[in-house]
């Protein structure tokens, strides 16, 4: 599989990224900070303001500087302790980026630790997390969502990002089943057919759907669907009942009902709109 089968396989699951963020919080660590080969199961950003101390990440050992930011992700065995009289002050937030079953950092491998080109930025977004996650209204569990996706995002737009390569073969299977879905949106998909194509029991499919995509074969497809329609109008000048047969909808009217559910317009409405 290439390096943009890779990415386009990934940004496909990633509509269903859940985060979560565990703690959020400006601390002056004590010399007693220290824990050595425990296994967390979340994700943890340390951004040094100022100090010194040691990281372990795998097998990689760190010596982290002020204004460097550290990726210590779950389900990775790590170890952490001060190693002066100076010990870090440090934003650092616990957190939980979901994809199905499976986190963000199970399927991708970045550095972990940067050097972070603007650190007035990096600063503010923290300072922000930090003031979120101890407002307790509702406004606050939103905002504090976007803010991390920011410093994530930032952080990968930095780095190489590689699929690991123990989501491989997992990887193939889920580019499969997404070009066999894209190449059959004209016919009327059926869970059998997926799962006969995919070389897995259909009980066994909807359940491996459903952990790796987050969401119903059914729900996939229709979502699918409804893209396809959305730029086939958008972009010629096909009729809606061309369109209908190009998204595997027999009946014009059925088709119509499908849309409308779907985007909240009907077809013309939405070729009016948006085109």
């Amino acid at each position: 599989m290439t390096i943009k089968h890779e990415n386009e396989v990934l940004s496909d699951l990633l509509q269903t990224l859940q985060i979560n963020i565990l703690y959020a919080h400006l601390t002056q660590v004590s010399a007693e900070w220290r824990d050595v080969d425990y296994i967390p199961e979340y994700n943890k950003l340390y951004f040094i303001c100022e100090g010194e101390g040691w990281l372990k990440i795998g097998d990689e050992q760190f010596y982290p500087k002020p204004g460097q930011l550290c990726l210590l992700p779950a389900y990775t065995q790590q170890s952490y302790s001060v190693i002066s009289d100076r010990p870090f002050l440090k934003y650092w937030c616990h957190f939980t980026a979901t994809i199905g079953p499976f986190d963000l950092f199970q399927w991708i491998g970045v550095p972990f630790c940067i050097d972070i080109k603007d650190n007035l930025e990096m600063t503010r977004l923290f300072q922000q997390l930090a003031a979120l996650y101890e407002n307790k209204s509702i406004i606050a569990r939103i905002r504090e969502k976007a803010i991390m996706l920011e410093i994530i995002s930032l952080y990968l737009e930095q780095v190489p990002i590689r699929i690991l390569q123990h989501r491989s073969e997992d990887m193939k299977r889920i580019a499969f089943i997404q070009e066999y879905i894209e190449s059959h949106l004209n016919t009327g998909l059926k869970i059998e057919e997926l799962a006969k194509a995919s070389h897995l029991h259909p009980n066994y499919f909807i359940a491996y759907f459903k952990k790796h995509f987050g969401v119903s074969p059914l729900k996939y497809v229709n979502r699918k669907r409804a893209d396809k329609a959305k730029i086939l109008l958008t972009t010629t000048a096909l009729s809606v009942k061309e369109i209908a047969d190009l998204t595997g909808f027999v009946e014009t009217n059925h088709f119509a009902k499908f849309f409308r559910k779907e985007t909240g317009h009907s077809p013309s409405e939405f070729r009016s709109t948006f085109s």
